[in-house]
């Protein structure tokens, strides 16, 4: 099980990284297509931002027990979790494979 302060951290920068979402956009739209000016100006104002704003901050996790790693995206599940719970039969749809 992680530390509560890590999960808690987490959850605080997915709540900034939608806060901050929508601007973000604009800026690096800006920075793709803008004249030099505008461009210099929107790197600046995108550097000025939390740098907990930024997606890539964001770590995907257990959502049962919070472990950082081995994690499955499709279930949201660590690779541990997700053994256990296929083993008891808790995943609809998921079985063990033999050969």
């Amino acid at each position: 099980m992680a530390k509560k302060s890590k999960i808690a951290a987490n959850e605080r920068r997915k709540e900034v990284v939608l806060r901050h979402a929508a601007r973000r956009a604009e800026l690096k739209e800006t920075i793709r297509t803008g004249t030099p000016e505008q461009r210099a100006r929107a790197v600046r104002e995108l550097g000025r931002q939390p740098r907990d704003a930024s997606a890539t901050r964001v770590r995907n996790r257990d959502s049962v027990d919070g472990r950082p790693r081995g994690h499955l995206t499709r279930f949201g599940l660590s690779r541990i979790r997700f053994r256990q719970m296929a083993h008891r039969g808790e995943l609809p749809g998921v079985t063990k494979a033999s050969w």
